[in-house]
């Protein structure tokens, strides 16, 4: 799929969720001061936040589907973790204000319950987000988006923000139709809880865009997967490394395998080209796959038994240049060491 095409399918991912975000945030504030619903109102102000980063996130989009060049040889995909840390501190902040704005309601008292139509709000908005969050997720794992991602578990918080605030605001309702007023905190509470669940998803999202940033491994699972595809080719005799860097909606690939020593440059450029077109194919979230070839040698073989002899070298130099190992070699060496150090001491009397 060509980078045009997944530009503007993204685009219209995140359209959606603005044009519903807009919606929502205006009838949620408006309906909830109206109603006297705290729960509501919050979830009012946490769509608004929505509405913000749905646009940052549409913002963002072309440029980080922009192909390398000079200054970013490695693409710009990290601009879409970029956006979802954003959108992550903005979901924070709005949850601390809701929950100090909730603790300040149940200090002063609520004084009457929400009217009817707060209830049905939140109704309409639940579903409306559990729709909103099925389409966007299903987007973002078929082109690996992080930005999609990041409004896809955006509008995961709404549903759980929407069905808590609807909870509250109905236990609020039967407190007033059976004069139990004790029931009128259930709204300013359910404010609380949609906090903290806030709170919640946003820090999983902050974690993943920091893991990503400082080029954190992919899942153990999927680098099988793509180990799998290089021993399937007869060549491969082992895989000496293999490293994997998330770029955003994108992966980079680092393999080392070893190779029967007496390949030709032709057959391991082919070789090498192979693996990674069939990497690709498998995986379209794959950008690029660096592949080094080593020699393969049999146990057998004399090269093997050099190699060996040869990763001992390093150890048998340090043996030998040891003071103990030069006094067997050169007395005289022996000699002027425990001069020199006889000297020391009588100096030191």
């Amino acid at each position: 799929m060509n980078s045009l095409s997944r530009t503007a399918r993204e685009q219209r991912v995140a359209w959606i969720s603005v044009i519903a975000n807009l919606l929502l945030t205006a009838a949620k504030i408006l309906v909830g001061w109206w109603a006297v619903s705290e729960a509501l109102f919050a979830d009012g102000l946490h769509s608004a936040a929505d509405l913000f980063a749905s646009a940052i996130a549409l913002s963002v989009i072309g440029y980080a589907n922009k192909p390398a060049d000079e200054d970013h040889p490695y693409g710009h995909g990290k601009a879409e973790v970029v956006i979802s840390g954003i959108i992550g501190i903005i979901l924070v902040l709005v949850a601390l204000y809701v929950i100090i704005s909730a603790v300040l309601n149940i200090i002063h008292g609520p004084t009457r319950s929400p009217e009817l139509i707060a209830l049905w709000t939140a109704l309409v908005s639940f579903a409306l987000k559990w729709w909103l969050y099925r389409f966007s997720l299903q987007y973002a794992k078929k082109f690996h988006s992080k930005a999609i991602e990041a409004i896809a578990y955006d509008h995961k918080a709404d549903i759980i923000a929407s069905l808590a605030a609807a909870l509250g605001i109905a236990l609020a309702i039967v407190g007033a139709l059976q004069n139990w007023p004790i029931l009128f905190y259930a709204d300013p509470l359910a404010g609380i809880v949609v906090s903290f669940l806030i709170l919640h998803i946003a820090w999983q999202m902050l974690l993943e865009a920091f893991h990503i940033l400082l080029e954190h491994t992919i899942d153990p699972e999927e680098l099988k997967a793509f180990e799998s595809i290089i021993l399937s080719f007869p060549e491969v005799k082992r895989i000496d490394r293999i490293r994997a860097r998330d770029h955003g909606h994108y992966i980079l690939l680092d393999v080392r395998i070893s190779v029967p020593y007496d390949l030709s440059v032709q057959q391991g450029h082919d070789l090498g080209r192979s693996i990674k077109q069939a990497l690709m194919k498998q995986y379209d979230h794959i950008q690029e796959v660096l592949i080094h070839l080593n020699p393969y040698h049999a146990d057998n073989h004399p090269d093997a038994r050099l190699d060996e002899r040869l990763k001992e070298y390093p150890k048998e130099v340090e043996r030998e240049s040891s003071p103990e190992r030069r006094a067997e070699h050169h007395p005289e060496y022996l000699k002027a060491r425990h001069g020199s150090k006889n000297a020391g001491e009588r100096s030191t009397r």
